[in-house]
């Protein structure tokens, strides 16, 4: 990794479409190059996915829930019923396993409060929890996909 590969890696986390020809001129790379450092960072799995976000409004999601849920017990054999319930509703965008009081932290999308019961009703059939904690939230402060890349190990050129 370089410098630029930082400034490749910059560019496709704000727009993963930018042609490649745009993409070299931006780094200051003829077009064959450039392609070949993106093919490099897409075969060592630096770049894991090229995706489509979308516009949730427009799509009919506007409510996020973050959902906090306590296990009631910690073996192996409810971690694995908990992957398959998340797993199998599509509303449920994130799941973290936390250390602290609160054990998994969920980030739900759905339309409306009724529509978020009808996923939390879902739950509970399929597994039992010792406790779950919703919070509505009210404005979306910041969200970006993009992480920093400042933190890379850069190798210095020659």
């Amino acid at each position: 990794m370089d410098a630029i590969d930082r400034r490749i890696l910059d560019i496709l986390q704000n727009d993963a479409s930018v042609a490649v020809a745009t993409i070299a001129e931006k780094v200051g790379l003829s077009t064959a190059p450039c392609w070949r450092r993106i093919k490099r960072l897409d075969e060592d799995g630096v770049i894991t996915r090229r995706v489509a976000l979308l516009n949730r409004r427009k799509v009919n999601v506007p409510m996020t829930v973050f959902v906090s849920v306590k296990a009631p017990r910690h073996e192996a054999d409810w971690l694995q019923a908990f992957r398959r319930v998340i797993a199998d509703i599509p509303e449920i965008v994130e799941a973290w396993r936390l250390t602290g009081e609160t054990d998994y932290l969920l980030r739900i999308v759905v339309p409306d409060v009724e529509t978020y019961d009808a996923v939390y009703q879902r739950m509970i059939k399929r597994l039992e929890f010792s406790d779950i904690n919703s919070s509505i939230a009210m404005e979306e402060m910041k969200f970006t996909t993009a992480i920093p890349t400042s933190y890379m190990e850069l190798k210095s050129p020659g």
